[in-house]
């Protein structure tokens, strides 16, 4: 059974879903879950040190997070491109096309922005971090405000 864990954060009340394997989810303030049965110990563990790592996170004192993540289920191109946007260092942002051209496919960055638009872990999978090739922040499905918001965080606007 997943975990469920909130934390309240600079933009809004964050909910993390985590099973045995890892955390599953992260769901900005405008998204309702709720709890059904009781969660695994261990499932409990990871939300519990995920809800911790971004606490920390946005009091300034994480870099990066050191979590299990569960991405199962999502298409193979999705999970290639959010692994190689877990990479981006803190404080740095790289293009759609730069993740694109880590995937070995550059023709791609249509696809990592639809990756990104539909990674279930953000903020600890840092999709906030990928802007438009032109300098401009892009799309971020958490909206606009919150991206730009955490790149001034780590200080990369």
């Amino acid at each position: 059974m997943n975990a469920i864990e909130s934390i309240s954060t600079p933009i809004g009340s964050l909910t993390i879903e985590a099973n045995a394997k890892g955390v599953r989810r992260i769901f900005f303030p405008e998204a309702s879950i709720k709890q059904t049965g009781s969660a695994t110990p261990k499932a409990r563990s990871i939300a519990m040190d995920a809800a911790s790592q971004l606490s920390e996170y946005f009091d300034g004192k994480r870099a990066a997070f050191d979590l299990p993540l569960d991405l199962a289920g999502l298409p193979p191109y999705h999970a290639m491109a959010l692994k190689e946007v877990n990479n981006i260092p803190f404080g740095e942002t790289a293009s759609y096309g730069d993740v694109a051209s880590m995937t070995g496919n550059p023709n791609a960055a249509r696809a990592v922005g639809n990756a990104n638009a539909h990674n279930p872990i953000p903020i600890v999978i840092p999709c906030h971090r990928v802007i438009a090739g032109n300098g401009g922040l892009g799309g971020y499905g958490g909206r606009l405000d919150r991206k730009e918001f955490l790149l001034r965080h780590e200080d990369a606007l």
